[in-house]
């Protein structure tokens, strides 16, 4: 099984996601293994992937499946790539334990 692909951080956590734009709906599909041995949380928006609107879509995914605002959900690194980097603001311990049940790892 893939390790977690998020670290906790000062205040909240760090997490890798890749994104699948124009894939059909918005949704949170688990969490994958790269080639690299890096892990990821699989997630598709049903936006393409032009003038940030993936990216933009991908927020409000994550800030609505994690319960925090979208201001709260920061784009760190890969604003043009499908392996994005963000931080979410909050208290790990409650943001980690969101993603586990999202993620459905045990």
């Amino acid at each position: 099984m893939a390790a977690r692909p998020w670290t906790a951080a000062a205040d909240g956590l760090i997490l890798a996601v890749r994104l699948t734009p124009r894939g059909g709906g918005d949704s949170i599909a688990g969490v994958d293994e790269l080639a690299d041995g890096r892990s990821v949380l699989k997630a598709r928006v049903r936006a393409a992937a032009s003038e940030g609107k993936a990216n933009a879509a991908l927020v409000k995914l994550l800030a609505r499946a994690l319960g925090v605002a979208p201001r709260d959900v920061v784009l760190l690194a890969g604003a043009s790539g499908r392996i994005k980097r963000f931080k979410i603001i909050g208290p790990a311990p409650v943001l980690a334990a969101a993603l586990e049940k999202i993620a459905a790892i045990r």
